[in-house]
């Protein structure tokens, strides 16, 4: 078999688009999603693998900047759509589109790319690692008494239609961004995602509603959520299903929160995507109420190593040179001395003797400070070349809080 690479021409985005739903059981999007997935594709970093005339298939990518530690938005490829169709299985079509990719994404001068998985094992072959893990609550507010800080009573809190306040809530999202490791600066055209809501995917609830925090006639918080009612011989016991909420002020994020859980008619709160610090976990008496499960999200992939660790800062002093193995990308192979602190860092090729030993993954685990480098070590994956090593690198490379992927792509 001969397949043929090469970028997408728009013409050919709907049969392109075509293969990727295909590939992910054959469910199509609604109108109004594919409408705006076609707006928000970049063809000129799309991908399709061609087998006489026919796609059999994809890979994508968006431009972003990702939040890394120190605050900085560092460009970063956001890996996406890829597929390939089951009659070209094991044929080496992934492996090809992967290369072509990552080589695009290097002379783009974006020294790290991050994707959300399908399959989690998929990826690591090709130097991603698990960077990020993501929080879903199902909280029993009949059995938890609702938030509250103090100042939360000055809150003031409307209802606005999702769409109309997109405006605002965006400026809210924007203030949040640089706060928080794995946050997304994203191109405009992006928040229409956060309100698409197609009735034929709603699979019970209710439309989307938008409630707005404001302080002072400004708003600064919000909250998406739809409900899904649900009742029994004992009456109404339905469930608020959050997309969304955001709010940089203490005292706000709790009053959405208090509303959230007084909303008539349900006896829970469903959210689907919170970072694994979240403070709506020290807002509640009993954590156990909440339903706590965690799971994979971002895979990061350090594409340029010394560029990536320079781009970042630490939270101690760290001087260490690291032994880096990248079979897949065989730029990054070899010796970099990392000197740096919480003002910033020199990342540079070097001679001399290396203190810890890890692949390009294991640098993509550890890159946004979800996973130490001594977890890591203690599963096999990072080794100790010279005492003391370890555990210096692991405290420098951590982060205060935790990073977060706040939506798919």
């Amino acid at each position: 078999m001969t397949t043929e690479l090469r970028m997408l021409r728009p013409e050919e985005w709907d049969g392109w688009f075509g293969k990727v739903e295909l590939a992910f059981g054959g469910v199509g999007e609604a109108p109004e999603e594919r409408v705006l997935w076609q707006q928000l594709t970049e063809a000129e970093r799309s991908i399709a693998a061609w087998d006489e005339g026919e796609i059999v298939g994809t890979a994508g990518a968006f431009s972003f900047g990702l939040t890394v530690p120190g605050g900085a938005s560092v460009p970063a490829a956001g890996v996406t759509m890829v597929s390939v169709q089951p009659t070209h299985r094991r044929r080496g079509v992934l492996r090809s589109m992967m290369r072509r990719q990552l080589d695009d994404v290097r002379e783009r001068g974006e020294a790290l790319a991050v994707l959300t998985a399908s399959e989690g094992s998929i990826y690591g072959r090709f130097g991603y690692g698990a960077a990020t893990l993501e929080m879903r609550l199902d909280v029993d507010t009949l059995r938890l008494a609702p938030p509250d800080v103090p100042g939360a009573d000055g809150v003031r809190l409307r209802l606005a239609d999702p769409a109309k306040a997109l405006a605002d809530c965006e400026r809210v999202y924007a203030r949040t961004v640089a706060a928080r490791p794995g946050m997304l600066a994203r191109q405009p055209g992006w928040e229409q995602l956060a309100v698409l809501d197609p009735e034929r995917e709603r699979n019970g609830k209710g439309r989307l509603q938008c409630v707005l925090a404001e302080v002072d006639g400004e708003v600064r918080g919000y909250a998406r959520y739809a409900v899904e009612p649900r009742w029994n011989s004992e009456g109404a016991h339905g469930t608020v299903r959050l997309q969304h909420i955001a709010a940089p002020d203490p005292e706000v994020y709790a009053a959405l929160w208090r509303y959230l859980f007084g909303i008539d008619l349900t006896s829970s709160v469903a959210a689907h995507n919170l970072p694994v610090d979240d403070p709506v976990l020290h807002l509640v008496a009993d954590m156990r109420r909440c339903g706590i499960r965690l799971r994979d999200d971002a895979y990061v992939r350090t594409v340029e190593v010394g560029a990536a660790l320079a781009a970042r800062t630490y939270q101690r002093p760290v001087d260490v040179v690291l032994e880096v193995s990248d079979a897949f990308c065989p730029w990054n192979e070899g010796r970099w001395r990392l000197t740096g602190d919480e003002r910033g860092a020199v990342c540079e090729r070097t001679t001399e003797a290396p203190g810890l030993a890890l692949s390009a993954r294991e640098l993509g685990s550890a890159y946004l400070g979800g996973f130490t480098l001594s977890e890591l070590a203690a599963a096999g994956r990072v080794r100790e070349l010279r005492p003391g090593a370890l555990r210096a690198a692991s405290v420098a490379f951590a982060s205060d809080v935790a990073p977060w992927l706040p939506h798919g792509f």
